[in-house]
């Protein structure tokens, strides 16, 4: 499933891109983004001030108290869109919300409180490439970018069904 906000051509083809990479590759592509330019991301995100952290944090604490394969599960259930706990709760949050989970849970894996990525861990020349054009992409296109990516990730909430 494809989703963008914007019609940004560019934009559409390198999410496509990214979603037809597999759920490691996604994942550590993610990873090595933060690494490169994540510091700024959420901190500059338009309407990161008006989101409410305690949400993002919240559910960032409920897989920090995992086990590191379990987070890791975590992680690939919320790109496959299953229908678990996290990922609905996931699924319920606005799109800056989403982008500020990720965020943080770079953030985890960085001091280690996350799964982290192996030392050794090396993009497919397939993602690297990807890597490469979207370092090369202005900040805004950026941002716009890891929304997109973000947005249809999780599971919605079936009717009927309380979360």
């Amino acid at each position: 499933m494809t989703y963008t906000q914007t019609g940004d051509p560019t934009i559409r083809e390198y999410v496509q891109s990214w979603q037809k990479l597999d759920v490691a590759q996604q994942l550590a592509l993610f990873w090595f983004i933060y690494t490169e330019m994540g510091k700024a991301i959420t901190p500059a995100a338009p309407g990161a001030s008006t989101v409410s952290p305690e949400i993002a944090e919240g559910l960032f604490n409920q897989v920090k108290e995992l086990t590191h394969e379990q987070q890791l599960q975590v992680q690939r259930d919320l790109i496959n869109q299953a229908d678990t706990q996290i990922s609905r709760e996931y699924g319920s949050l606005g799109d800056t919300t989403k982008l500020l989970f990720w965020y943080r849970l770079a953030q985890g894996m960085e001091n280690s409180t996350i799964i982290p990525l192996p030392s050794d861990y090396r993009l497919s020349s397939e993602a690297e490439a990807l890597f490469n054009k979207i370092k090369a992409l202005p900040f805004q296109q950026q941002i716009t970018l890891f929304r997109d990516y973000v947005s249809p990730m999780g599971a919605t909430a079936k009717a009927g069904a309380g979360i």
